[in-house]
């Protein structure tokens, strides 16, 4: 007898199938796009001042600590902290959308700093931010800026 091939010994893989290939890659192709969502979302609030259009003006209350001892609000020297709460409470009033700036002289300690945020938020002012002077980078190239009193 002849010996006879058979064609089931030889079965080989002619064809690959992609259908797993093209649904794996559908999953991790949904997962990049939930996990670059979550990465983006993690950012830092920020409370924007809104620009005005035309007549519109955004009120700003500011205040000042100084090295001394000195609280300046709207240019005004107050003769202690606490003083500034009835002036808060009086522009928070005149204003509801008043946004306060608190500027501190760098030597200014941060009680006196945290004491006038307590200020303000018992006045009702909830919009606050810090006024500071950008430092320019040092680059080799460029004198540095010096820092204002």
């Amino acid at each position: 007898m002849a010996a006879s091939s058979s064609s089931n010994e030889d079965n080989m893989v002619e064809g690959i199938n992609v259908t797993p290939l093209v649904d794996i890659t559908l999953v991790l192709l949904i997962i990049f796009m939930v996990t670059a969502k979550i990465i983006v979302s993690q950012a830092v609030p920020l409370d924007l001042p809104k620009a005005s259009p035309g007549q519109e003006v955004q009120m700003v209350f500011s205040v000042e600590l100084r090295a001394n001892g000195d609280m300046v609000i709207d240019g005004k020297k107050l003769p202690n902290d606490e003083a500034a709460l009835p002036l808060a409470k009086e522009a928070q009033a005149k204003t509801p959308d008043l946004r306060a700036v608190i500027r501190a002289e760098q030597t200014v300690q941060h009680g006196r700093v945290i004491h006038a945020l307590d200020v303000l938020k018992r006045a009702g002012i909830t919009k606050i931010a810090f006024g500071v002077t950008p430092v320019a980078v040092d680059d080799g190239k460029t004198p540095p800026v010096p820092a204002t009193p």
